[in-house]
């Protein structure tokens, strides 16, 4: 079940099935075990496009910022920052 229609903003884009797969993927590796914030993106990924403030080529790029691993990986928790004594 899908909580966020992206397909019909995808469309309202003008994203082709190959580039909506494609976007669909980065945002995949970025979120891969939570359907709500993946679909989310997705979705604010389309409308961003339709509304010009992103082109789907910008869009494609990877972010070097995100930490991609594979979804199978375990998750590694971050370091907590030293507190004086």
């Amino acid at each position: 079940m899908r909580m966020f229609d992206y397909a019909r903003a995808a469309q309202e884009a003008g994203l082709s099935e190959a580039q909506l797969g494609e976007l669909c993927r980065l945002v995949r590796e970025e979120f891969p075990h939570d359907e709500m914030m993946y679909e989310l993106h997705v979705l604010r990924a389309c409308m961003a496009i339709a509304e010009g403030r992103v082109t789907i080529e910008d869009a494609l790029k990877p972010d070097p910022t995100v930490r991609r691993r594979h979804p199978s990986a375990a998750v590694t928790p971050v370091p907590r920052a030293r507190t004086p004594s």
